[in-house]
């Protein structure tokens, strides 16, 4: 009885984290805008089960998605696009202001707080393939 027990506790974890994706994705959310604002980020957490890179993102309500990059480079912030995001097995990673983040631009209206943006980032494992990762981000004023 207790390896029937076993097995259906590893059946159950199994079914859940194939359930819930190749990326665990918790606390996404994308800063309000007001108008005539193009541009936003979103922010969130990312972890992986095993290694894998965010290679893209999209969005309907952006004409374009970057994965960006802020970090200090002789005393001056600069922010720039990454080909790629690595997750790391087991390993959250943070996207958040100041850092890594997906930057929306062409916004096609201004996002107000409360309302729920639509993001699709598409990862790639090591074998190359690659999968979608839908995102739902609630809309917060400025933190």
């Amino acid at each position: 009885m207790p390896r029937l027990l076993i097995a259906a506790a590893l059946l159950a974890t199994t079914l859940a984290a194939q359930a819930q994706g190749p990326v665990k994705v918790e606390d996404a959310w994308v800063r309000a805008t007001v108008a005539p604002q193009t541009a936003t980020g979103a922010f969130m957490q990312l972890t992986s089960a095993k290694p894998l890179k965010v290679v893209a993102a999209s969005s309907p309500l952006a004409a374009q998605v970057e994965i960006h990059e802020m970090k200090m480079e002789d005393g001056v912030m600069k922010m720039r696009a990454v080909e790629a995001l690595p997750l790391p097995a087991g390993q959250a990673v943070a996207l958040k202001p100041g850092s890594y983040h997906v930057m929306l631009m062409g916004l096609q209206r201004p996002i107000k707080a409360g309302e729920t943006v639509p993001l699709t980032l598409t990862v790639e494992g090591e074998d190359r393939q690659r999968t979608a990762v839908e995102v739902k981000a609630e809309a917060r004023g400025a933190r």
